[in-house]
């Protein structure tokens, strides 16, 4: 987080509006990757701030790698949120107002290992069966990705 870090020396912990991407990794059995992340201990998707000069798809899969070990072979994108439902206070005070694309990969390689600085573990969920804790910028976006999958499957 190069660049947001930057702005936080000059703006501190204000609001500042984040522009960023995650991506929703689904096996073969359609269950969802999640990372337990370490700084709010709840379960979120894989994805980041955008840097300097990056185009969203080329954060998604950044981040993906980064984070999980995966790389995305195709990615495509699910939706983009913001508003004030995307309004986060990071634990240690920092505030943001997420702007964030999130795609849908089914189509990657590698195996998992984790980011041992931003994540305790990895884990894939049947939609049934997830965590109970989910980290609020990526709740409603999981949410409406459930909704909108499980209608597809009816």
């Amino acid at each position: 987080m190069g660049y947001i870090m930057d702005l936080r020396k000059i703006v501190g912990s204000r609001p500042l509006v984040m522009v960023g991407a995650n991506v929703i990794i689904l096996d073969s059995n359609n269950r969802i990757l999640l990372q337990l992340r370490t700084d709010n201990h709840s379960w979120g998707l894989p994805g980041g701030s955008m840097e300097i000069g990056e185009n969203l798809e080329d954060v998604a899969k950044r981040e993906l790698k980064e984070e999980t070990g995966l790389t995305a072979n195709h990615l495509s994108l699910f939706n983009i949120f913001s508003g004030d439902e995307f309004y986060y206070k990071y634990p240690h005070g920092d505030e943001v107002y997420n702007v964030v694309a999130t795609y849908i990969c089914t189509d990657y390689k590698g195996r998992l290992q984790k980011d041992t600085e931003e994540v305790k573990e990895l884990k894939f969920f049947s939609f049934k069966e997830l965590p109970s804790k989910i980290s609020p910028p990526d709740f409603p976006i999981v949410s409406l990705f459930i909704d909108t999958f499980s209608k597809k499957e009816c």
